[in-house]
């Protein structure tokens, strides 16, 4: 076996490399090499006589597990081979996700909790299928409680570890006490199908564990060393699992960055890195602080940020690199003003500076602001791919308003007026609408003038002839309101007569998710409002021209994205892990960022997770960064003034850091 050299990495690096047994905390800030640290340890450790299989890596995706496994086989010289079916090759350490690990143990030991070793793991539909069948059961009316509310609440509970019996207890909402209520039999379901769900692979491991010590030491034995990678981001099922395969042995490698902590909406728990050591009290800790990604200038600005944060394990980003240029912070008269400046922008560098469209990102906290970028970026052919969300003109509530808006364009638009028939429901059924399809096909005429031939729907059901009816009461209200009045009045015309934010209610009992496809809907009330303000003569016609520029063909897949050169619209949850020479942080306005919800919370802990969200923004761009915000921001069609995000002040230095005066509360205390 050859031998690899540690002489290029930093003395951090090559002391978490070189530490090979003991509890060890490896505190990775954003762009120090947190990747190449584990694969060398997993390298060095082989190389040091530990047999590779006896070695497990976990971490949260795919990608990452192969990247670490091709890393750390070219470190070590092997060489892929092709080898004949059933022929073993040389032993391999274990690299893979928290989830696949617990796939492999419940398939041995599945039994024990009286589940076959052949479980099937459900997908979501077959879910909502089990969800419906016990909702059916409890007798509960559709407007109680939603499978998918259902299952939601469920899922919060399986990432915090609660079971059946102790939810009823926990439950403080309606809605949690029916869900309570259904989760028994939804678990009772699954077992009697054989099957489990994807927060089941967690949840029935750590059960497993727990109620059965001889397996729990038998999986533990198997290993003598364990990393754990993006450590903060591990939920308590995660947490407990890795406890119980390390208490034996304690060689317990954990790396992460409590500063990038963002998902605690998925059950990520920030204070598992923060307390290691207390959980291991002679865990040996290693700080990595030299940022290899960044200027100076911007990590200056991200180390300011995050300093506001209390709890927190006090650290500092190192540049390795130069200074370079100070980032900016730009405001714009309106939300228009700034899509327009930032792809202007763009287009400069792409046309006069070659910097190519994919080292290019504009970043967003929610996804409703893509909209407008989106525009622009296709008026000055710019190419760009999203990440992170659906485009914006894909959701379905904005694809149903535009269907609408193409049906009252053109009548006989028979794509649009299929999919807004019954949406919402007015009585015309699926049978229905197939008779009129059928008539349509044998008469060689749009469905349309079908459903305005009065012999043709005849023996239509009453209920259905109403449907007609309305649609027809509907289509004449909108056209006289755009002909005689605004696009935005007749917009509004469109909602009212449909009722379309009743059909929201209907659908979406979460407040978060109502809320969100709310917030679609008021933008293309902004959008038809923006091209009233731009055009001389405003008409449907060149409304709808414009939004079809706004299209798009990607995927949503990281690895498909990275390979067109294209300017990446993205979220900042989705940026984690991404860097980018140039990066755009839009919307910096209170309400935005920080999000409007943890605004009216108020927990210092949400303002800190959001903090962390902005200052994974910053850290994500290696030479250039622009924050912009919006004076004014339309709602629902009209301008309203905005705050400058309070991360702004205190980036700048105009905010009071309370770090000044109270000692910080943090982790592992510096050796």
């Amino acid at each position: 076996m050859s031998t690899f050299d540690v002489a290029g990495l930093n003395p951090p690096q090559a002391e978490a490399v070189q530490t090979l047994s003991g509890p060890l905390l490896v505190l990775a800030g954003a762009g120090t090499g947190k990747t190449r640290v584990v694969t060398f340890r997993i390298a060095n450790l082989i190389k040091h006589g530990v047999s590779p299989d006896r070695i497990l890596a976990v971490t949260f995706t795919n990608k990452a597990a192969g990247e670490m496994q091709d890393r750390v086989a070219d470190l070590l010289g092997y060489k892929k081979q092709k080898r004949k079916r059933g022929q073993k090759g040389p032993p391999k350490p274990t690299i893979s996700t928290f989830h696949a690990q617990c796939v492999k143990i419940l398939r041995e030991h599945a039994p024990a909790l009286g589940f076959p070793a052949t479980f099937a793991i459900y997908d979501r539909s077959d879910q909502e299928s089990l969800a419906r069948a016990i909702l059916r059961e409890l007798r509960l009316p559709n407007t109680a409680l939603k499978p998918n509310d259902m299952l939601s609440i469920i899922s919060g509970w399986k990432s915090a570890s609660v079971f059946p019996e102790q939810a009823m207890s926990i439950a403080s909402t309606d809605k949690e006490h029916f869900a309570a209520s259904g989760y028994r039999r939804y678990q009772n379901g699954l077992r009697a199908r054989g099957a489990m769900d994807f927060d089941d692979l967690l949840l029935q491991t750590e059960m497993l564990f727990s109620e059965h010590a001889e397996i729990r030491d038998r999986e533990a034995s198997k290993y003598d060393h364990v990393l754990v990678d993006e450590y903060q981001d591990t939920n308590g099922s995660q947490y407990r699992i890795t406890k119980f395969l390390t208490e034996a042995h304690r060689n317990l490698c954990v790396v992460g960055d409590d500063d990038q902590s963002i998902y605690a909406w998925r059950g990520a728990d920030v204070s598992h890195i923060l307390s290691f050591s207390k959980d291991w009290p002679d865990a040996k800790v290693v700080w990595l602080e030299d940022n290899y990604r960044s200027t100076g200038a911007i990590l200056e600005m991200a180390n300011t940020l995050i300093d506001f944060n209390t709890v927190r394990h006090d650290k500092v980003l190192k540049p390795y690199r130069p200074s370079g240029k100070r980032p900016r912070i730009v405001q714009h008269k309106d939300e228009q003003a700034e899509a327009e400046t930032v792809v202007r922008e763009i287009k400069h560098l792409i046309d006069n500076e070659h910097i190519q469209p994919k080292d290019i990102s504009i970043l967003f906290r929610t996804n409703e602001q893509p909209r407008l970028f989106e525009t622009e970026l296709r008026k000055h052919d710019v190419p760009y791919v999203m990440l992170g969300s659906q485009s914006f003109f894909d959701r379905r509530e904005v694809r149903d308003i535009v269907a609408y808006l193409k049906w009252i364009n053109q009548p006989d638009d028979e794509i649009s007026l299929l999919r807004v028939i019954n949406t919402p429901a007015r009585g015309l059924s699926n049978k229905s609408v197939r008779m009129l399809i059928d008539r349509a096909v044998a008469k060689g005429i749009p469905v349309w003038q079908v459903m305005n031939d009065p012999e043709s729907v005849a023996d239509l059901t009453p209920a259905a002839l109403r449907g007609i009816d309305q649609l027809k009461q509907l289509l004449g209200d909108v056209q006289q309101r755009l002909s005689n009045e605004t696009m935005r009045e007749g917009l509004e015309t469109l909602l009212q007569r449909t009722a379309y934010a009743d059909e929201i209610a209907r659908l979406y009992d979460q407040p978060d998710e109502r809320e969100s496809r709310m917030a679609s809907i008021g933008e293309v009330a902004n959008a038809v409002a923006a091209y009233e303000d731009k055009n001389e003569e405003p008409d449907l016609s060149g409304f709808l021209s414009d939004i079809a520029l706004a299209g798009r063909e990607m995927g949503s897949e990281k690895d498909k994205l990275a390979m067109k050169n294209a300017v990446w619209l993205l979220t900042m949850h989705a940026a984690k892990g991404l860097e980018f020479p140039v990066v755009y942080m839009v919307g910096m306005e209170d309400g935005i960022l920080p999000h409007s919800r943890t605004l009216k919370g108020g927990l210092d802990e949400d303002i800190a997770e959001e903090r962390r969200l902005c200052y994974v923004g910053i850290t994500r761009a290696q030479d250039q960064l622009t924050m912009s915000l919006a004076l004014t921001r339309r709602k629902w069609g009209k301008p309203r003034p905005t705050k400058p995000s309070m991360f702004l002040y205190e980036i700048t230095g105009q905010a009071d850091n309370p770090n000044k005066y109270r000692k910080r509360k943090q982790g592992a205390p510096r050796s």
